[in-house]
C-alpha cells in the first residue's frame, strides 16, 4: 500500500480526483431541479440520487417522465444508458482485487465513467486503485449532497429560467464531442440522431431514445470465418 504522505504522484491523483468529484457533482445540482420540476418529491429526488447514481440515466428518467412519457420508456431509456457501465466492471475487475462481496458492491455502485477514465490514464494498478476509489466516492458524496441543494431550490425557481435544463446536455455533448474524430463513433452518432429524430414525431416520449440505440452496432464486429470456412472460398 503506497502512503500518500511519501507519495507525491499518489497526491496528485487524489487532488485530481477529488477535483474531478466535485466538477460533476455540482451538475447534480440541474438534476435536483429538473426532478422536483417533474413532480417528484425531495426525498425521491435524493433517493434516485443516492441508488441508481449514474447521471445519464437520471435525467433521461426524469426528462421522459416530465415531459409525459411511459414509466416504461422512462426506465428502457435509463437501463440502456446504465449498462454501458457493466462493461466498465470487466474492465476494471482485474485492478481492484477483491473478491469480499459488501466491497464488490460498492465498487459496482461507484463504476461510472469518471471513475474508470481516470483509473485507465494511470500507469501502474495502485494508483489505478486509488483514482477509481477516490474517484468515485468523491463524486458520490458531491453528486448527492448538490442532489438536495438542487431539490431544495427546485421547490422555488423554474429551471428553464435558469438554463438548468440544458446544463447537463450540454454536459454530454461536451464529453462526446472529442469521441466524433473516430469514424465508428461518428457514423454510430449520427445514426442515432436521425432515428431519433424521424422517431419523434410519431411514437410515445421516450421510444426514439430506446430506438437510436441501434447505432451502437456501427461497433459490433464483424464476425470471422473459421478456418473451415476460409478454406472453402
Amino acid at each position: 500500500m503506497i502512503s500518500p504522505w511519501r507519495d507525491e504522484r499518489l497526491r496528485q491523483v487524489v487532488t485530481a480526483s477529488m477535483v474531478l468529484g466535485l466538477a460533476i457533482g455540482v451538475f447534480a445540482i440541474a438534476f435536483g431541479v429538473a426532478a422536483v420540476s417533474a413532480g417528484a418529491s425531495v426525498p425521491q429526488t435524493c433517493v434516485m440520487s443516492l441508488l441508481i447514481f449514474t447521471g445519464a440515466s437520471q435525467f433521461t428518467a426524469v426528462s421522459v417522465i416530465g415531459s409525459g412519457g411511459s414509466t416504461a420508456a422512462a426506465f428502457g431509456g435509463a437501463a440502456l444508458l446504465a449498462a454501458r457501465n457493466a462493461v466498465y466492471g470487466l474492465a476494471m475487475a482485474p485492478y481492484l482485487r477483491t473478491w469480499r462481496l459488501p466491497t464488490r458492491l460498492v465498487a459496482a455502485q461507484l463504476t461510472l465513467d469518471e471513475s474508470t477514465a481516470m483509473s485507465a490514464a494511470q500507469d501502474d494498478d495502485d494508483h489505478r486503485r486509488a483514482a477509481f476509489w477516490v474517484t468515485g466516492a468523491s463524486i458520490y458524496v458531491f453528486w448527492n449532497v448538490f442532489t438536495l441543494v438542487g431539490a431544495l431550490l427546485g421547490t422555488t425557481i423554474d429551471p428553464q429560467t435558469w438554463g438548468l435544463d440544458a446544463a447537463f446536455p450540454a454536459a454530454f455533448i461536451a464529453i462526446l464531442w472529442p469521441l466524433l474524430r473516430d469514424r465508428k463513433a461518428a457514423t454510430a452518432a449520427a445514426i442515432g440522431a436521425v432515428v431519433c429524430l424521424v422517431l419523434t414525431p410519431f411514437t410515445p416520449i421516450g421510444v426514439p431514445i430506446l430506438c437510436a440505440s441501434v447505432g451502437v452496432l456501427v461497433g459490433v464486429p464483424a464476425p470471422h470465418p473459421t478456418t473451415d470456412e476460409a478454406a472453402a472460398t
